[in-house]
């Protein structure tokens, strides 16, 4: 009992902590598959695999009521603590060379997320390349300013300069 007490609260901290929490069927994957999976996911995201009513409790205790459908069967968690999306990303082609695993669900941002909505968090472009887009739009748009703001001077130059050759070759 007191084992279970200490697995529930140590769930219930993981739910707590974590930025969003990846639900996964693993059954039929070998042990040394979960052990590369866990290695894929190890820099943002910890894996564990979850006795069910436990996990219930913990999360519901966590305030997360919303994955009690979803545990059934063999379940596996994946408690993110980086970027959801690498996570998501991972687990995606993970599932692509495993069929093995089948990504359940989740929770993320307290929202409840079903099997479709994890595929098209994994589609998205990760925190690194939206930042890197983002840099590149405001250096464009930098230059762009200082290349208007340089317009003006730069033709006056050339008016002056035009003005000079003239009064030079008529004289």
């Amino acid at each position: 009992m007191a084992n279970k007490e200490a697995s529930v609260a140590e769930l219930k901290e993981l739910f707590s902590s974590s930025t969003a929490v990846l639900l996964t069927e693993y059954r039929g994957l070998t042990v040394a598959q979960l052990k590369t999976l866990r290695s894929t996911l190890r820099a943002d995201a910890s894996y564990a695999v979850v006795k069910n009513t436990l996990t219930k409790i913990a999360a519901n205790q966590a305030g997360i009521d919303s994955l009690d459908d979803m545990l059934a069967g063999p379940s596996a968690l994946a408690f993110v603590h980086g970027d959801p999306v690498t996570v998501a990303k991972a687990l995606r082609d993970f599932a692509k060379a495993n069929p093995n695993l089948v990504v359940k669900g989740g929770y993320l941002d307290g929202k409840p997320l079903d099997a479709a909505e994890v595929t098209k968090l994994a589609d998205l472009e990760s925190r690194e390349v939206v930042l890197a887009k983002l840099a590149g739009a405001v250096k464009a748009s930098l230059f762009g300013a200082a290349y208007m703001f340089n317009a003006p001077l730069a033709q006056a130059a050339r008016a002056v300069d035009a003005l000079r050759q003239k009064q030079e070759s008529g004289n």
